[in-house]
């Protein structure tokens, strides 16, 4: 008996339902939150760093899928790998051989990771997190896990625990036995360090949320203290890694800096295939994976899977030939100098802030009296609805996609795919100074967009 299945055939009968569908059998609130701003769009097709609507309207992406998307949509060095894997009919997952995909991408990711030996594979960064989590405790003997006020390092059990937002942790109770310390106090880390539990520090070199870098030494300092205190070093480069801030991973930025593991996913999937990955020394491997009776004492179902690992050997090697590290870096400086020029034009923008094609612009407070008034309005209903106020007409307006880089933040988070040049910074900054225009106008609609948004955050209290 033959089975069939049309993909195409599906989609077209009944991709029109998409709404309906995550309203039905999914988390209910996606498809409420998207109507109720102004995001519930459809989208028919990607390339690079556009979607395209079916009027044939383009849209420029400066989200990537939260970082997923380095290397834009449908990269076709990416895709042909895909397709010449599963046309190789692989004997993938057996569990009981070494094939050579693994091992390739371990070498080459290696290569990009100085003073990091070993690699395990699972599928995502909340699990390359819960990996390097594990991994310290066992082999410093100790419980607890320090982080930093307002990180962010994913959401199942482990990685929630530290999870530096407590509307993520509410609910989810008890937790492992982790701290916070604010980033960049190094007297805080000290003080925890001496009461001798501690397993680790894990750290955003670069904080998803807000976009806030550690100050300059803090990580070398931090690991010198670690290190005398017989604890780790853990950088979380899931978002940070892999050519987002203009080098590989953000902690090259700072000399002397030797993480004992590293995290990294997102980018590294090419955007099809999740993979997540944590690097470490040869000696926390060799420790955790002590004798053969402890050959799978962590292991993962699909770790390692051929889709995942082609994925990943083909994101480099396009890294690599085409340059995007350093791309990253020069077409980051323009999009952020051009940004940080136009402070000065308008009150209600503070701040310019990051690194690479990582960039926080941050709103504040306006001097002028009418413009404070409205500013004091929206942060009475709830902080973070200026933000969304400029979101959502540099989508409905200009065709951008963008995100608010935190709750109840005033901070709008820019992470493109990573092949983006002068043509979108133009773009962006041309449309982001017409919306800026409206707010500082004496009316405009993203005011009276500003009411709805009011009204809403008052009904959900």
């Amino acid at each position: 008996m033959t089975t069939e299945f049309d993909l195409g055939r599906l989609l077209s009968e009944r991709g029109a339902e998409r709404y309906e569908l995550h309203t039905r059998y999914l988390n209910h609130q996606l498809p409420r939150m998207l109507h109720t701003i102004g995001f519930d769009k459809v989208y028919e097709r990607a390339e690079g760093a556009y979607f395209w609507d079916a009027d044939g309207e383009d849209y420029l992406d400066m989200l990537a899928g939260f970082g997923v998307m380095g290397l834009g949509r449908h990269h076709p060095v990416v895709r042909k790998a895909l397709h010449d894997v599963l046309d190789a009919r692989l004997a993938d997952l057996t569990r009981f051989d070494c094939q050579p995909l693994p091992g390739l991408l371990a070498e080459k990711l290696l290569a990009h990771s100085p003073h990091l030996d070993r690699v395990f594979f699972g599928n995502s960064g909340t699990e390359a997190v819960e990996t390097a989590l594990k991994f310290a405790r066992f082999v410093t003997g100790k419980p607890r896990i320090l982080y930093c006020d307002h990180a962010f390092h994913g959401l199942t059990t482990g990685s929630l625990s530290v999870n530096g937002e407590s509307g993520f942790r509410d609910g989810f109770a008890p937790l492992l036995p982790d701290t916070a310390v604010p980033l960049g106090d190094l007297d805080a880390l000290a003080r925890e360090l001496k009461k001798g539990d501690v397993a680790a520090l894990i750290v955003e070199p670069i904080q998803g949320k807000g976009v806030h870098e550690a100050p300059p030494g803090y990580l070398r300092a931090a690991q010198e203290l670690l290190h005398q205190h017989k604890a780790l070093l853990i950088a979380d480069e899931v978002q940070t890694g892999l050519g987002r801030t203009g080098d590989f991973y953000a902690y090259q930025h700072e000399d002397g800096v030797e993480p004992d593991l590293v995290c990294v996913a997102k980018a590294l999937s090419g955007g099809y295939v999740p993979v997540g990955a944590t690097l470490g020394k040869d000696w926390i491997f060799k420790k955790v994976y002590s004798s053969m009776d402890r050959v799978l004492v962590h292991s993962a179902s699909f770790g390692s899977n051929a889709q995942a690992m082609a994925a990943g050997l083909a994101v480099l090697s396009v890294m690599e030939n085409e340059q995007i590290v350093a791309g990253a870096r020069t077409t980051g400086e323009l999009l952020k100098s051009r940004l940080a020029a136009l402070i000065d034009k308008y009150e209600l923008l503070a701040d310019v802030r990051g690194r690479g094609l990582m960039i926080g612009i941050e709103f504040g407070r306006p001097n002028s009296l009418k413009l404070r008034g409205r500013w004091t309005m929206l942060q009475a209903a709830r902080k973070g609805l200026f933000a969304q106020m400029v979101v959502v007409p540099l989508l409905r307006r200009h065709r951008i996609l963008t995100q608010v880089s935190g709750d109840h933040l005033e901070v709008i988070k820019l992470i493109p795919p990573l092949i983006i040049g002068e043509r979108e910074v133009d773009r962006f900054v041309d449309a982001f100074t017409d919306v800026m225009d409206d707010a500082h106008s004496g009316g405009g609609l993203m005011w009276d967009f500003g009411k709805t948004l009011i009204k809403q955050a008052v009904a959900n209290r």
